[in-house]
């Protein structure tokens, strides 16, 4: 699969006949539709997708199939709930904000999202990755240590903010932060503040800042998309996965 380039992949997941499925779950009382993606071959393991404000879309089903293609069960979680797609601003900052207010069930869900995901028959062996607010997601979980078998994490344009009382222990796995030079959403002091509880922590890590990228540098087919930013970010993804997901 490693022959394919990027802007193959992205075409294949656009374009091609998808090999993935929408799956519907339950948490508690409350139904959710997640994406899942399953490896053309045998898994190399799973990358699990936490979506941006907007929740579970194309966006991040194209993601998948990526992922898929490269040899990786993929699911991407729903954490808003089955139908709550919001459109507008104001809504999508509201619905953020609830799980801002709420870090416990932030986790549980997220959590609920891995547990559906091997239910589902995806490897155990696991990468949480997330874009924008799915980045602060990622980090969260990476904070908790409540996951098992999770080997890396990743942040892609994601908040970076570490909620008072919160840290990062020893044994947190690795994390790879890809940020945009020109993001004016999150600034740069939130980037070294991050890597300084990282080293504080020992913690092995990776950040990558990416020259005049803005906000949302991955985000295809709009015009914040930076296609250089995007690949050299992807790399550096697919290089964590080869490092902590290794062909067995």
């Amino acid at each position: 699969m490693r022959p394919l380039t990027f802007l193959t992949l992205a075409a294949l997941a656009s374009t091609a006949q998808a090999d993935g499925r929408e799956i519907d779950y339950r948490v508690n009382d409350e139904a959710f539709t997640g994406y899942f993606a399953p490896a053309d071959d045998e898994p190399r393991g799973t990358v699990l997708i936490v979506h941006d404000w907007d929740g579970l879309t194309d966006y991040e089903r194209r993601r998948a199939e990526m992922l898929a293609e490269q040899g990786y069960d993929a699911f991407a979680l729903d954490l808003y709930g089955q139908g709550n797609r919001p459109v507008e601003t104001d809504a999508k900052k509201a619905e953020t904000a609830k799980l801002y207010q709420d870090r416990k069930r932030m986790r549980e869900l997220t959590l609920a999202g891995l547990a559906e995901a091997r239910a589902q028959g995806a490897a155990t062996p696991t990468v949480v990755m997330g874009y924008c607010f799915g980045g602060a997601v990622a980090l969260e979980l990476a904070r908790s240590d409540a996951a098992e078998d999770v080997h890396g994490y990743a942040t892609f344009h994601g908040g970076l903010a570490t909620p008072e009382g919160q840290g990062y222990g020893p044994d947190t796995p690795p994390i790879l932060i890809a940020h945009g030079g020109g993001d004016e959403a999150i600034p740069l002091e939130d980037v070294t503040s991050l890597a300084r509880q990282l080293e504080g922590a020992g913690v092995d890590y990776e950040i990558g800042i990416y020259a005049g990228a803005p906000h949302a540098f991955t985000v295809l087919d709009t015009d914040r998309y930076r296609q250089r930013a995007d690949e050299r970010s992807w790399s550096a993804f697919m290089a964590l996965l080869d490092e902590v997901l290794p062909q067995q």
